[in-house]
């Protein structure tokens, strides 16, 4: 079944692009909102609730199966009210329908598939359904026949159930602050845990499907610094290499897909998601930071080009994703209109080639690039369970460049030189092909993920450009994204800025003013942080127990508030709140600030403590609050060379339990406004008008430097 766009529906008249994916479907799709309710209510039918994302392979498949077909697309609108979200637009709606789906069925994922009443209370769900039962799977066709006939004939216990479900939901939200205390050793549990799944063979943490969550591997670097445990060190390096040697990452043209459906990193879900290539150029970046490996600095690098080539919008700002799936080049290339319309989209197409394709194209260099990548005449994948990748090939590190260099008898420069050349040729030709679908609506919060990136990345690499990039993003939202009374929006595309923000959004964005503050020393960012958080705190504190709330005081009623905590794909909002808390504390010493945080520890502890390394991005804001956390101010200008010097002498480090400072005070006549933020570097002035640094542990100073060399000893003596 083709879409045509001889249906619409309500869908037309979003924004969101998953939407307007389903906007021609037979299916009477409403959008989240009372007008479906309200017809739920007046006709006495359940909702069908799907969930998912434009860039969601799953999500497709069953739009094509089942959405489209106009036979099945009548038996939904005949027994149902039929509504679907944006999990990247509404990540509220999604967490509650996503926890009552996993309280029902052990697992989630989308496309999410409930059942609920027309007061919101879900009774029954999934994810993806095929239209008729196969691989073990019920059918969505004998699913809702079955549904319907329980709601005719026994509604009053469908409703039953769906109360039961709710208040076991609502029940274990309120109890899940047990008061408890977070100590040291959680950290040592948590590097146990990592222990135990580590692939020593294969790097990463299980089998398969291997997602990257980067956190988990910059908590490792964490733990390596506080006890010298070299073994953490080797599981991040090794991880990070796999991975970059293997077809997850893009060797064409930069970034990762989404995760490894196998134990290899060899065959990728073919997706690339913002936030992925935000926090996996951060951990490459402070892997080379603590190294000085080149490698993983170019992979970095190789990250932001593909970020600011493929995924920035003209104006600032930063789009979502790209899909997985686009059409084959060699049947999408005939000229026959009508034929192309019945072509389907497959996944990886845009990525995957032809041992023919890349002979024809590389000539007598073929031979060099197929032996370094693994190129087979009938496919290299090892995992293809749908036959998806049949006589096609992932490019992924096979021979390293030194046995590539060994088996043609070159030199591992010549091997290089090669191989460099022949992956600008291969990439100029992939750009001929059809694009995936790009997800072009720009989220605060995967926005903020991005900008901390750059701002970092600017500063480790001394690259302009990132920082640009970075300030470019943070003015957009500014502009954008922000209402008149200083409250974030969540969502813009297409023109229109809209969705009032979730606790994500101030958190991400308040990450990613703070580095871009270290990164550009402008004030103004500094002081925007510390007021969203406080914005932050009057909109989302939970004053009774502490932690944050995904939605506002003031937001939408969903079925209960929730606090997420965990750091699956994404870091959740409390954890990088933590780790905002602890560096604003830092900065400014006000004790409110203080407070919260040691209540949002104590709120969660018990959670973390059942399965800490699940919460990484909570244990890296911990391990900073644990100190010794290092201040050091800079006294001068951030035009003299010598401050630059000093910045760049810091971030050469891995020092991440630190804040930075400007403190310029040369004028007499004026008050440096950080002076506002940070009292205590009011007596921290330059030394005989040199720009002079001043380090400092738990705030008690060294005595101040104004010499590189002196700045070198006192940051190696860091602990």
């Amino acid at each position: 079944m083709t879409k045509e766009a001889t249906f619409n529906n309500r869908l037309i008249h979003e924004k969101s692009p998953y939407l307007l994916q389903h906007a021609h479907n037979p299916v009477d799709w409403f959008p989240w909102g009372e007008e479906a309710f309200a017809k739920a209510k007046k006709e006495n039918k359940p909702i069908f609730l799907s969930i998912g994302y434009s860039t969601c392979h799953w999500c497709h498949v069953m739009e094509r199966e089942s959405f489209e077909d106009p036979t099945i697309a009548k038996i939904i609108n005949e027994y149902f009210i039929p509504i679907k979200v944006d999990r990247e637009e509404r990540p509220d709606i999604d967490h509650v329908y996503m926890s009552a789906v996993t309280a029902m069925t052990g697992q989630g994922g989308w496309p999410l598939t409930a059942f609920i009443t027309a007061d919101k209370k879900p009774f029954y769900g999934g994810t993806y359904f095929p239209p008729y039962a196969k691989w073990g799977s019920p059918g969505l066709v004998d699913l809702m026949n079955s549904i319907h006939k329980m709601w005719q004939t026994n509604q009053a216990k469908v409703i039953e159930s769906s109360v039961s479900l709710t208040e076991l939901l609502q029940s274990k939200e309120s109890s899940q602050g047990k008061a408890d205390q977070l100590t040291k050793n959680i950290l040592t549990r948590a590097f146990d845990e990592y222990g135990q799944m580590y692939d020593r063979l294969y790097g990463g943490f299980g089998s398969s499907p291997k997602f990257p969550t980067s956190h988990n591997l910059s908590l490792l670097l964490r733990y390596w610094k506080r006890f010298s445990d070299s073994k953490a060190l080797e599981m991040v390096e090794f991880t990070l290499t796999k991975m970059a040697q293997g077809g997850m990452y893009d060797h064409l043209g930069g970034g990762f897909h989404r995760y490894s459906t196998d134990q290899y990193w060899q065959v990728p879900h073919f997706e690339k998601m913002l936030y992925d290539q935000a926090i996996l150029a951060t951990t490459y970046l402070e892997a080379y930071q603590i190294t000085k490996k080149e490698y993983y600095a170019e992979i970095a690098r190789a990250i932001f080009d593909y970020v600011l080539r493929d995924m920035q919008f003209p104006e600032g700002g930063f789009y979502c994703a790209e899909d997985a799936d686009s059409f084959d080049p060699e049947e999408y290339k005939e000229d026959n209109p009508q034929a192309k319309k019945h072509l389907e989209k497959k996944e990886g197409a845009f990525y995957v080639w032809k041992y023919d394709e890349i002979k024809d194209l590389l000539g007598q260099d073929s031979a060099v690039f197929n032996y370094h990548f693994g190129i087979k005449e009938n496919g290299n994948a090892k995992v293809d369970p749908h036959g998806e990748f049949i006589a096609k090939n992932i490019i992924y590190v096979e021979h390293t460049l030194e046995e590539t260099a060994e088996q043609f008898k070159k030199s591992p420069e010549e091997i290089n030189a090669i191989i460099q050349k022949s992956k600008e040729k291969l990439f100029k030709r992939r750009g001929y092909r059809p694009r995936p679908h790009l997800d072009d609506k720009i989220l605060v919060d995967w926005n903020g993920l991005m900008i901390a990136s750059l701002a970092f990345g600017s500063s480790v690499l001394h690259e302009p450009k990132y920082k640009e990039a970075a300030t470019r993003a943070t003015q957009f939202i500014l502009k954008k994204l922000m209402t008149k009374d200083g409250r974030l929006l969540h969502r813009y595309r297409d023109g229109e800025s809209a969705i009032p923000a979730t606790v994500n959004d101030y958190a991400f964005f308040v990450h990613g003013l703070l580095n871009l503050y270290e990164a550009t020393f402008d004030v103004q960012y500094l002081q925007l942080a510390q007021d969203l958080t406080k914005k932050m705190t009057a909109l989302f504190w939970d004053k009774h127990s502490g932690g944050f709330y995904m939605t506002a005081h003031d937001g939408e009623e969903l079925l209960f508030k929730q606090k997420e905590i965990y750091d699956g794909a994404i870091p959740s909002a409390n954890s990088i709140a933590a780790l905002n808390l602890v560096r604003l504390f830092h900065i400014t010493l006000e004790k409110e600030g203080e407070a919260n945080l040691q209540q949002l520890f104590k709120f969660f502890a018990n959670e973390v403590g059942q399965h800490p390394s699940a919460y990484a991005q909570m244990l890296i804001a911990f391990d900073f609050a644990l100190g010794p956390s290092t201040e050091i101010v800079l006294a001068g200008t951030k035009e003299d060379p010598t401050i630059q010097n000093m910045v760049e002498l810091i971030y050469d480090r891995f020092i991440p339990n630190k804040v930075l400072i400007l403190h310029t005070s040369l004028d007499k006549t004026k008050i440096d406004p950080v002076i506002l933020i940070s009292p205590f570097v009011k007596a921290q002035v330059p030394i005989s008008g040199s720009a002079t640094a001043y380090v400092c542990q738990n705030h008690v100073c060294k005595l101040p430097v104004t010499q590189l060399n002196d700045l070198k000893k006192l940051l190696d003596e860091l602990k």
